[in-house]
């Protein structure tokens, strides 16, 4: 990376605190409940019975390898951050180390995705509410859900950020709910075919990896946290072990509960496993925490897809009207209302689920890019070896094949979303410098 770069990067935050740009206001906890609000959602509450499908009850040995492969690209995330905190995350990393196109696809997917993937949560989310009460009619209440969100995002990152403290601060005590009540159910029985070594222990893996996405989170938002070169990767480090350990324990207890077969063949595998205890509270409440964690991933998605676009934006890689800040609230108002605009839109779509099939292919397209830019880094900026990448890089491509090989339907989606960013891009910027060269700035 030549010294210009990082002189012109450097600059890039002091110039935009005089220009009056994005205030860093986030403290460590407040980037750690970011990202764990982005991993604890929906993912434990659903992924959970399709991994025991493979893993059986050796659940909790897949959680723990998927937490591993994480890992790796969550070392990369945080040796990029270290090097230089920048709102927009891989897509500022990709573009300064690999090329500018490998940016803004790595940007372009991120945003597509997350869309998405958050209209998928809002239907989640209203699901959930309609059956604890049926009065609610889905789509309406994941269409208010989504403008609230926009509302509250529009309003400050501080107030959005509290918020999802609260939020995650909620559903982690449900689950701890869940498994410190739960754990005085637990049948020994459930256990009495556990076989680590089996095949279907990686499958799981597979599938559960993809409940770890959010874990970077932080990295998105890195410039409005304070000492974000240290609580940038204090907060993503923290967000996955913090993640890891309750999806363990839940893991466990699941089982133990209601055994491996039943939690597969339910599409609410944790209030299927806490029926066992009997009590009709407890099932409340963990349909409960249902609700919780997936407006709480539904809250985050808004946040970082708005910063993804203000990075992108201010950039010129999309229209500059999108890195405009609101003069009272100091937040990027275009994108933030574009985001929850387009994700209340296709919240009306009932069958969205297929499409966010795009989302495991966009999360590990760039995150397999997050850790070609780690490598690319200068011995001097680095704390981890070439190899702790090279592995992060390695996993992904792995897990894409695999993709490939069980799902096709996901890399058709993800062909047609990347030729539709490459085409805008190409057309925006005709020169095959973008292609192949870093971009110095």
């Amino acid at each position: 990376m030549p010294l210009s770069g990082f002189v012109f990067s450097k600059s890039l935050g002091e110039q935009d605190s005089r220009r009056g740009g994005l205030k860093p206001t986030l403290g460590l906890w407040d980037a750690t409940a970011i990202s764990i609000g982005a991993v604890i959602g929906a993912g434990i509450y659903v992924v959970i019975g399709i991994a025991a499908n493979y893993a059986g009850s050796a659940l909790a040995i897949s959680m723990i390898i998927a937490a591993i492969a994480s890992t790796l690209t969550a070392i990369s995330f945080c040796e990029l951050a270290a090097w230089q905190p920048l709102e927009g995350s891989v897509y500022e990393y990709a573009s300064r180390l690999i090329s500018p196109f490998a940016g803004f696809l790595a940007g372009w997917l991120w945003i597509v995705s997350n869309i998405f993937a958050g209209a998928a949560v809002a239907l989640g989310f209203a699901s959930y509410l309609h059956a604890l009460f049926p009065i609610f009619p889905p789509n309406w209440t994941a269409m208010i859900i989504c403008l609230l969100f926009t509302l509250l995002n529009f309003i400050g990152v501080r107030e959005s950020a509290l918020f999802n403290n609260i939020l995650v601060a909620a559903k982690i005590a449900i689950l701890v709910f869940f498994v410190a009540y739960g754990a005085l159910y637990i049948k020994p029985s459930n256990f009495a075919d556990f076989n680590p070594f089996q095949v279907g222990v990686f499958s799981a893996a597979f599938y559960i990896f993809f409940a770890y996405s959010g874990f970077a989170r932080a990295a998105v938002v890195a410039e409005e946290v304070k000492d974000a070169r240290r609580n940038v990767p204090r907060a993503i480090l923290l967000s996955l072990l913090i993640s890891t350990i309750i999806y363990v324990f839940v893991g466990l207890v699941a089982v133990g509960l209601v055994g491996a077969p039943r939690l597969a063949g339910s599409s609410s595998p944790l209030t299927e496993a806490i029926s066992a205890s009997g009590s009709t509270a407890a099932i409340y409440t963990i349909s409960a925490g249902g609700l919780i964690a997936t407006a709480s991933v539904l809250l985050t998605s808004i946040l970082g897809v708005s910063r993804m676009m203000y990075a992108m934006a201010r950039r010129g890689d999309l229209p500059q009207s999108l890195a405009k800040l609101h003069n009272a609230y100091n937040t990027p108002y275009y994108s933030i209302w574009i985001t929850g605009i387009v994700t209340t839109i296709l919240t009306l779509f009932s069958d969205l689920a297929r499409v966010v099939a795009i989302s495991n292919f966009a999360f590990l397209f760039y995150h397999t890019l997050a850790n070609i830019a780690a490598l690319k880094l200068r011995v001097d900026k680095r704390s981890y070896p070439r190899a702790v990448p090279a592995l992060g890089a390695a996993t992904c491509i792995t897990f894409l094949l695999i993709t490939l090989l069980t799902k096709p339907e996901t890399w058709i989606i993800g062909a047609a979303a990347l030729a539709i960013g490459s085409a805008y891009h190409i057309l925006r910027n005709p020169s095959t410098d973008s292609l192949f060269t870093p971009n110095s700035k």
